[in-house]
Protein backbone atom coordinates (compact mmCIF):
# COMPACT_ATOMS: atom_id res chain seq x y z
CA UNK A 1 0.00 0.00 0.00
CA UNK A 2 1.60 3.11 -1.23
CA UNK A 3 1.19 6.50 0.62
CA UNK A 4 -0.48 8.98 -1.14
CA UNK A 5 1.21 11.54 -3.03
CA UNK A 6 0.73 15.28 -2.01
CA UNK A 7 0.06 17.38 -5.18
CA UNK A 8 -0.09 20.99 -6.30
CA UNK A 9 -1.53 22.28 -9.48
CA UNK A 10 -0.49 25.62 -11.08
CA UNK A 11 -2.56 27.68 -13.03
CA UNK A 12 -6.03 25.88 -12.04
CA UNK A 13 -7.95 27.74 -15.00
CA UNK A 14 -10.29 26.37 -17.72
CA UNK A 15 -8.35 23.56 -18.58
CA UNK A 16 -6.93 22.48 -15.03
CA UNK A 17 -10.96 22.39 -13.58
CA UNK A 18 -11.91 20.39 -15.94
CA UNK A 19 -9.23 17.89 -16.49
CA UNK A 20 -6.25 17.91 -14.13
CA UNK A 21 -8.19 18.78 -10.54
CA UNK A 22 -10.82 16.25 -11.35
CA UNK A 23 -8.28 13.71 -11.96
CA UNK A 24 -6.03 14.11 -8.94
CA UNK A 25 -9.27 14.12 -6.82
CA UNK A 26 -10.41 10.71 -8.09
CA UNK A 27 -6.96 8.75 -8.00
CA UNK A 28 -6.28 7.03 -4.94
CA UNK A 29 -2.88 7.40 -4.23
CA UNK A 30 -3.23 11.40 -4.83
CA UNK A 31 -3.60 14.17 -1.81
CA UNK A 32 -4.68 17.70 -3.99
CA UNK A 33 -2.96 19.67 -1.25
CA UNK A 34 -2.95 23.06 -3.00
CA UNK A 35 -3.48 25.02 -5.89
CA UNK A 36 -3.15 28.49 -8.04
CA UNK A 37 -4.07 30.74 -9.62
CA UNK A 38 -2.64 34.58 -9.84
CA UNK A 39 -6.72 35.69 -9.17
CA UNK A 40 -7.29 35.98 -5.05
CA UNK A 41 -10.94 35.67 -5.62
CA UNK A 42 -11.21 33.15 -8.19
CA UNK A 43 -8.98 30.74 -6.79
CA UNK A 44 -9.95 30.95 -3.41
CA UNK A 45 -13.55 30.09 -5.16
CA UNK A 46 -12.22 26.91 -7.08
CA UNK A 47 -10.39 26.11 -3.86
CA UNK A 48 -13.80 25.70 -2.36
CA UNK A 49 -15.87 23.86 -4.94
CA UNK A 50 -13.58 21.03 -4.94
CA UNK A 51 -12.84 20.93 -1.58
CA UNK A 52 -8.88 21.76 -2.00
CA UNK A 53 -7.22 22.97 1.39
CA UNK A 54 -5.02 25.46 0.09
CA UNK A 55 -5.33 28.60 -2.15
CA UNK A 56 -2.67 30.32 -3.38
CA UNK A 57 -1.70 33.55 -5.92
CA UNK A 58 1.86 32.88 -6.65
CA UNK A 59 3.48 29.24 -8.15
CA UNK A 60 6.16 30.18 -5.12
CA UNK A 61 3.97 29.70 -2.54
CA UNK A 62 2.62 26.59 -3.79
CA UNK A 63 5.94 25.42 -4.17
CA UNK A 64 7.12 26.16 -0.76
CA UNK A 65 4.44 24.18 0.99
CA UNK A 66 5.86 21.37 2.66
CA UNK A 67 5.18 17.60 1.50
CA UNK A 68 4.23 18.50 -1.84
CA UNK A 69 6.24 16.09 -4.43
CA UNK A 70 3.85 16.52 -7.36
CA UNK A 71 3.07 19.28 -9.42
CA UNK A 72 0.72 20.03 -12.76
CA UNK A 73 1.87 22.73 -14.61
CA UNK A 74 -1.35 23.97 -16.21
CA UNK A 75 -0.74 27.68 -16.49
CA UNK A 76 -0.62 29.73 -19.47
CA UNK A 77 1.90 28.57 -22.16
CA UNK A 78 4.23 31.55 -21.42
CA UNK A 79 4.72 30.72 -18.22
CA UNK A 80 5.06 27.22 -18.87
CA UNK A 81 9.08 27.16 -18.16
CA UNK A 82 9.43 29.11 -15.34
CA UNK A 83 6.88 27.68 -13.40
CA UNK A 84 7.86 23.89 -14.07
CA UNK A 85 12.03 24.97 -13.46
CA UNK A 86 11.31 26.10 -10.37
CA UNK A 87 9.27 23.04 -9.36
CA UNK A 88 12.16 20.94 -10.95
CA UNK A 89 14.75 22.77 -9.51
CA UNK A 90 12.86 21.63 -6.21
CA UNK A 91 13.23 17.88 -6.81
CA UNK A 92 9.16 17.68 -7.59
CA UNK A 93 8.01 15.43 -10.30
CA UNK A 94 6.24 17.26 -12.69
CA UNK A 95 3.44 17.04 -15.45
CA UNK A 96 3.36 19.96 -17.64
CA UNK A 97 1.06 21.14 -20.27
CA UNK A 98 1.29 21.61 -24.00
CA UNK A 99 3.34 23.11 -25.73
CA UNK A 100 5.60 22.37 -23.33
CA UNK A 101 7.62 25.83 -23.61
CA UNK A 102 7.90 28.45 -26.70
CA UNK A 103 11.19 27.34 -27.45
CA UNK A 104 13.33 24.02 -28.07
CA UNK A 105 16.07 25.83 -25.98
CA UNK A 106 13.38 25.84 -23.01
CA UNK A 107 12.38 22.08 -23.31
CA UNK A 108 16.16 21.05 -23.66
CA UNK A 109 16.50 22.70 -20.17
CA UNK A 110 13.53 21.33 -18.57
CA UNK A 111 14.03 17.81 -19.62
CA UNK A 112 17.96 18.42 -18.65
CA UNK A 113 16.80 19.66 -14.90
CA UNK A 114 14.37 16.66 -14.42
CA UNK A 115 17.34 14.43 -15.24
CA UNK A 116 19.44 15.51 -12.67
CA UNK A 117 17.06 15.73 -10.30
CA UNK A 118 16.07 11.94 -10.87
CA UNK A 119 12.23 12.97 -11.10
CA UNK A 120 9.43 12.13 -13.25
CA UNK A 121 8.51 14.85 -16.07
CA UNK A 122 5.61 14.05 -18.58
CA UNK A 123 4.05 15.90 -21.32
CA UNK A 124 0.20 16.00 -21.23
CA UNK A 125 -1.31 14.67 -24.18
CA UNK A 126 -4.56 12.39 -23.55
CA UNK A 127 -3.99 10.92 -27.04
CA UNK A 128 -1.18 8.79 -25.48
CA UNK A 129 -3.11 7.35 -23.23
CA UNK A 130 -5.91 5.18 -25.49
CA UNK A 131 -6.17 1.50 -25.93
CA UNK A 132 -5.72 2.54 -29.75
CA UNK A 133 -2.65 4.41 -29.38
CA UNK A 134 -0.90 1.70 -27.03
CA UNK A 135 -1.68 -0.83 -29.67
CA UNK A 136 -0.55 1.30 -32.57
CA UNK A 137 2.77 2.31 -30.74
CA UNK A 138 3.19 -1.68 -30.09
CA UNK A 139 2.34 -2.66 -33.25
CA UNK A 140 5.16 -0.08 -34.90
CA UNK A 141 7.61 -0.53 -31.90
CA UNK A 142 7.41 -4.34 -32.77
CA UNK A 143 8.27 -4.39 -36.26
CA UNK A 144 4.77 -5.27 -37.17
CA UNK A 145 4.83 -2.89 -40.11
CA UNK A 146 8.52 -2.87 -40.74
CA UNK A 147 10.66 -0.24 -41.20
CA UNK A 148 8.43 3.13 -41.32
CA UNK A 149 8.40 4.91 -44.06
CA UNK A 150 5.67 7.57 -44.55
CA UNK A 151 3.30 9.13 -42.01
CA UNK A 152 0.13 11.43 -42.91
CA UNK A 153 -1.68 13.40 -40.54
CA UNK A 154 -4.52 15.58 -40.65
CA UNK A 155 -5.60 17.41 -37.22
CA UNK A 156 -8.34 20.01 -37.42
CA UNK A 157 -10.24 20.87 -34.01
CA UNK A 158 -12.58 23.54 -34.14
CA UNK A 159 -10.90 26.51 -31.88
CA UNK A 160 -10.67 29.31 -34.74
CA UNK A 161 -12.27 32.05 -32.53
CA UNK A 162 -9.83 31.32 -29.30
CA UNK A 163 -7.04 31.75 -31.67
CA UNK A 164 -8.85 34.80 -33.27
CA UNK A 165 -9.56 36.12 -29.92
CA UNK A 166 -13.42 36.42 -31.10
CA UNK A 167 -14.50 33.81 -28.27
CA UNK A 168 -13.22 31.85 -25.16
CA UNK A 169 -15.87 29.32 -25.19
CA UNK A 170 -14.10 26.06 -25.10
CA UNK A 171 -14.75 23.38 -27.67
CA UNK A 172 -14.54 20.08 -25.20
CA UNK A 173 -16.10 19.00 -22.61
CA UNK A 174 -18.83 21.28 -20.10
CA UNK A 175 -16.28 23.56 -18.66
CA UNK A 176 -16.40 24.90 -14.81
CA UNK A 177 -14.79 28.25 -16.10
CA UNK A 178 -13.74 29.59 -19.46
CA UNK A 179 -10.17 30.44 -20.85
CA UNK A 180 -8.76 34.04 -20.20
CA UNK A 181 -8.82 36.33 -23.22
CA UNK A 182 -5.64 36.07 -24.98
CA UNK A 183 -4.89 32.85 -23.79
CA UNK A 184 -5.13 31.43 -26.98
CA UNK A 185 -4.85 34.66 -29.07
CA UNK A 186 -2.36 36.73 -27.76
CA UNK A 187 1.06 35.94 -29.21
CA UNK A 188 3.31 36.92 -26.20
CA UNK A 189 1.13 34.35 -24.30
CA UNK A 190 0.31 31.82 -26.75
CA UNK A 191 3.39 31.89 -28.38
CA UNK A 192 1.56 31.01 -32.15
CA UNK A 193 -1.94 29.65 -33.28
CA UNK A 194 -2.96 26.90 -34.50
CA UNK A 195 0.89 25.38 -34.36
CA UNK A 196 1.63 26.03 -30.68
CA UNK A 197 -2.42 25.21 -29.77
CA UNK A 198 -2.83 21.87 -32.04
CA UNK A 199 -0.30 20.94 -33.86
CA UNK A 200 2.14 20.16 -30.24
CA UNK A 201 -0.54 17.19 -30.06
CA UNK A 202 0.00 15.80 -33.75
CA UNK A 203 3.80 16.27 -33.52
CA UNK A 204 4.39 14.57 -29.73
CA UNK A 205 2.48 11.61 -31.35
CA UNK A 206 4.61 11.12 -34.10
CA UNK A 207 7.54 10.15 -31.79
CA UNK A 208 5.27 8.20 -29.25
CA UNK A 209 4.31 6.27 -32.04
CA UNK A 210 7.64 5.27 -33.82
CA UNK A 211 9.77 6.47 -31.03
CA UNK A 212 11.73 8.73 -34.07
CA UNK A 213 12.84 12.16 -33.93
CA UNK A 214 12.50 15.15 -36.46
CA UNK A 215 15.41 16.34 -38.12
CA UNK A 216 14.59 18.58 -40.71
CA UNK A 217 11.05 20.53 -40.86
CA UNK A 218 9.35 22.45 -43.48
CA UNK A 219 6.23 24.44 -43.35
CA UNK A 220 3.79 26.89 -44.59
CA UNK A 221 1.36 29.06 -42.95
CA UNK A 222 -1.95 30.51 -43.38
CA UNK A 223 -2.88 33.24 -41.53
CA UNK A 224 -6.16 34.25 -42.61
CA UNK A 225 -6.34 37.49 -41.37
CA UNK A 226 -5.56 36.58 -37.76
CA UNK A 227 -2.59 37.60 -35.85
CA UNK A 228 -1.44 33.98 -35.48
CA UNK A 229 -1.78 31.16 -37.82
CA UNK A 230 -4.59 29.85 -38.73
CA UNK A 231 -4.06 27.10 -41.50
CA UNK A 232 -0.71 24.95 -41.10
CA UNK A 233 1.06 22.70 -43.69
CA UNK A 234 4.21 21.17 -42.82
CA UNK A 235 6.45 18.40 -44.08
CA UNK A 236 9.30 16.94 -41.86
CA UNK A 237 11.98 14.20 -42.10
CA UNK A 238 12.67 12.19 -38.84
CA UNK A 239 15.60 10.45 -37.98
CA UNK A 240 14.74 7.12 -38.67
CA UNK A 241 14.21 8.68 -42.64
CA UNK A 242 10.98 8.56 -42.44
CA UNK A 243 9.14 11.20 -43.75
CA UNK A 244 6.00 12.90 -42.39
CA UNK A 245 3.26 15.42 -43.80
CA UNK A 246 0.77 17.12 -40.91
CA UNK A 247 -1.99 19.41 -41.90
CA UNK A 248 -3.42 20.98 -39.68
CA UNK A 249 -6.47 24.19 -38.88
CA UNK A 250 -9.08 25.47 -36.57
CA UNK A 251 -11.27 26.94 -38.86
CA UNK A 252 -13.80 23.95 -38.91
CA UNK A 253 -17.09 23.69 -38.30
CA UNK A 254 -17.81 23.49 -34.08
CA UNK A 255 -19.27 20.27 -35.03
CA UNK A 256 -16.76 18.51 -36.51
CA UNK A 257 -13.30 17.49 -35.05
CA UNK A 258 -10.24 15.21 -37.17
CA UNK A 259 -7.65 13.39 -36.14
CA UNK A 260 -6.77 10.89 -38.79
CA UNK A 261 -3.22 9.09 -38.68
CA UNK A 262 -2.06 6.83 -41.68
CA UNK A 263 1.19 4.83 -41.17
CA UNK A 264 2.70 3.25 -43.79
CA UNK A 265 6.11 1.06 -43.74
CA UNK A 266 7.22 -1.50 -45.60
CA UNK A 267 5.20 -4.65 -44.19
CA UNK A 268 2.21 -2.95 -43.50
CA UNK A 269 0.12 -0.06 -43.07
CA UNK A 270 -1.89 1.25 -39.97
CA UNK A 271 -4.87 3.87 -39.96
CA UNK A 272 -6.20 5.84 -37.05
CA UNK A 273 -9.44 7.90 -36.90
CA UNK A 274 -8.23 9.03 -33.33
CA UNK A 275 -11.88 11.58 -33.01
CA UNK A 276 -14.07 8.28 -33.50
CA UNK A 277 -11.83 5.68 -32.17
CA UNK A 278 -11.07 3.42 -34.74
CA UNK A 279 -7.98 1.14 -35.92
CA UNK A 280 -7.31 -0.75 -38.31
CA UNK A 281 -3.81 -2.69 -39.04
CA UNK A 282 -3.44 -3.75 -42.86
CA UNK A 283 -0.47 -5.92 -43.68
CA UNK A 284 1.04 -6.33 -47.17
CA UNK A 285 0.39 -10.13 -47.10
CA UNK A 286 -2.90 -11.33 -45.13
CA UNK A 287 -5.79 -9.99 -44.27
CA UNK A 288 -6.76 -6.73 -42.68
CA UNK A 289 -6.74 -6.68 -38.52
CA UNK A 290 -9.81 -4.01 -37.63
CA UNK A 291 -9.97 -3.44 -33.70
CA UNK A 292 -13.62 -2.82 -32.03
CA UNK A 293 -14.36 1.17 -32.15
CA UNK A 294 -13.58 2.62 -28.48
CA UNK A 295 -16.68 3.75 -26.22
CA UNK A 296 -16.76 7.23 -26.42
CA UNK A 297 -15.52 8.50 -23.20
CA UNK A 298 -12.09 6.28 -24.14
CA UNK A 299 -11.89 8.14 -27.07
CA UNK A 300 -10.02 11.19 -25.04
CA UNK A 301 -8.90 10.24 -21.77
CA UNK A 302 -8.41 13.86 -20.50
CA UNK A 303 -7.97 12.50 -17.07
CA UNK A 304 -5.50 10.22 -18.08
CA UNK A 305 -2.27 12.70 -17.92
CA UNK A 306 -2.67 13.71 -14.45
CA UNK A 307 -3.14 10.51 -12.98
CA UNK A 308 -0.30 8.14 -14.88
CA UNK A 309 1.87 11.60 -13.46
CA UNK A 310 0.75 9.69 -10.04
CA UNK A 311 1.27 5.67 -11.48
CA UNK A 312 4.83 7.26 -12.84
CA UNK A 313 6.05 8.37 -9.29
CA UNK A 314 5.09 4.79 -7.67
CA UNK A 315 6.56 2.97 -10.79
CA UNK A 316 8.47 4.72 -13.72
CA UNK A 317 7.62 2.15 -15.98
CA UNK A 318 3.87 3.31 -16.41
CA UNK A 319 5.20 6.67 -18.02
CA UNK A 320 2.97 6.86 -20.94
CA UNK A 321 3.97 10.25 -22.15
CA UNK A 322 8.05 11.15 -21.10
CA UNK A 323 8.53 15.21 -21.54
CA UNK A 324 10.97 14.27 -24.14
CA UNK A 325 7.96 13.67 -26.77
CA UNK A 326 6.95 17.23 -25.91
CA UNK A 327 10.70 18.19 -26.72
CA UNK A 328 10.24 16.63 -30.10
CA UNK A 329 6.84 18.63 -30.36
CA UNK A 330 8.83 21.40 -29.99
CA UNK A 331 11.22 21.41 -32.32
CA UNK A 332 8.47 20.73 -35.11
CA UNK A 333 6.68 23.93 -33.57
CA UNK A 334 9.83 26.42 -33.50
CA UNK A 335 10.66 24.59 -36.63
CA UNK A 336 7.82 25.21 -38.42
CA UNK A 337 7.50 28.88 -37.45
CA UNK A 338 11.02 29.51 -38.37
CA UNK A 339 10.27 27.55 -41.80
CA UNK A 340 7.38 29.31 -42.59
CA UNK A 341 8.75 32.92 -41.79
CA UNK A 342 12.02 32.48 -43.86
CA UNK A 343 10.65 30.06 -46.57
CA UNK A 344 13.73 27.66 -46.17
CA UNK A 345 13.92 24.36 -44.69
CA UNK A 346 15.18 23.90 -41.09
CA UNK A 347 17.48 21.49 -39.35
CA UNK A 348 16.22 20.54 -36.26
CA UNK A 349 19.97 20.66 -34.67
CA UNK A 350 20.46 24.44 -35.09
CA UNK A 351 17.34 25.54 -33.67
CA UNK A 352 19.24 25.31 -30.08
CA UNK A 353 21.42 28.07 -32.14
CA UNK A 354 18.38 30.32 -33.00
CA UNK A 355 18.53 33.94 -30.55
CA UNK A 356 15.93 34.09 -28.25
Amino acid sequence: MHDKIKCGVIGAGWWATFAHIPALLEHPNAELVAIQNDNQQEVQKIARDFRIPVACTTASELLAIEGISAVVVSSSPHLHYEDALAALELGKHVLIEKPMTLTVTEAMELVKTADEHNVQFLISCPWHHTAHGTEAQRLIRDGALGQVRMISVLMTNPIGDLLRGADTRPTHGTPYMLPRAGTYSDPRVAGGGQIYAQVSHAAAYLTFLTGAYPSEVFARFHNDGAALDIYDALDLRMDDSSIVTIASTGATSRGRRDFEVRVFGTNGMLFLDLWRGRLEFVPLVGGPRTYPDLDEDAIYPHKAPAQNLIDSIQDPRRNQSPATFGLAAMEVIEGATLSAKTGNNLLVSSLAEQPA
